[in-house]
């Protein structure tokens, strides 16, 4: 049984992680600035916080539930994400610091909230995007989002880096077209190959297993562009 923290998970990829890792016996902490939707479902072994990510102090209000309740968690997925779909032309500041604050800062700031409560054989695991991937196709409107991924990406190499000989793992996943709200907002109208329920069970698993064969590793997972 693991001990699992995620963040985002009151809809798409990270509401059916959680289904998926309850199912499995895992005991899961969902974290979410909408804790109603994990809440509802009323799963064994799910604790529900409300959570934002952008606020230090919140992270480390996790740290000590973590600390509390379970003593350390083994496995720590960002899936909490955020989108601007915009022409750069009028794509501000603000705009890019808000995208960022989540998807970047935010997973900076948890991660070292969490290191001290993590385990040393333990799995950091990013949810980047194919548009964070050098050389991948670029779509317009999305210069906040797609660099904050690559962003996150070159982040997560790093601390693999920096904790090769202590622990944890640290691995990405850069998704392709998935059918969640946030593709609709990135793409009006395109349906995705893959549910979210089906990706959910990929990166359940990963999660779980992948830091035995990889660290400091960014896997492509897309069938379709977008």
């Amino acid at each position: 049984m693991a001990r699992i923290a995620v963040t985002g998970t009151s809809r798409g990829i990270g509401y059916e992680l959680v289904k998926y890792w309850a199912g499995q016996g895992h005991q899961v902490l969902a974290l979410s600035r909408n804790e109603a939707p994990v809440l509802d479902l009323g799963l064994p072994g799910v604790t529900a916080l409300p959570f934002d990510i952008t606020d230090e102090k919140a992270c480390d209000r996790v740290r000590d539930w973590i600390g509390e309740n379970w003593t350390r968690a083994d496995i720590l997925v960002h899936n909490a994400g955020s989108l601007v779909n915009k022409p750069f032309g009028q794509t501000g500041t603000a705009d890019f610091e808000m995208v960022y604050r989540v998807n970047v800062f935010g997973v900076a700031a948890l991660t070292r909230s969490l290191l001290p409560v993590l385990e040393p054989s333990g799995h950091v695991l990013a949810i980047s995007s194919m548009g964070g991937i050098q050389g991948s196709a670029k779509f317009p409107g999305l210069a906040a989002y797609s660099s904050s991924k690559g962003a996150v990406i070159t982040l997560t190499e790093l601390l693999a880096e920096e904790y090769k000989e202590t622990g944890p793992a640290f691995n990405a996943l850069a998704l392709g077209a998935v059918q969640t709200e946030m593709l609709e907002a990135a793409f009006p109208g395109y349906q995705a190959p893959v549910s979210a329920a089906e990706m959910a069970k990929y990166i359940g698993d990963f999660a779980l297993t992948g830091h035995h064969y990889y660290n400091g590793k960014v896997l492509q997972v897309s069938k379709t562009t977008p």
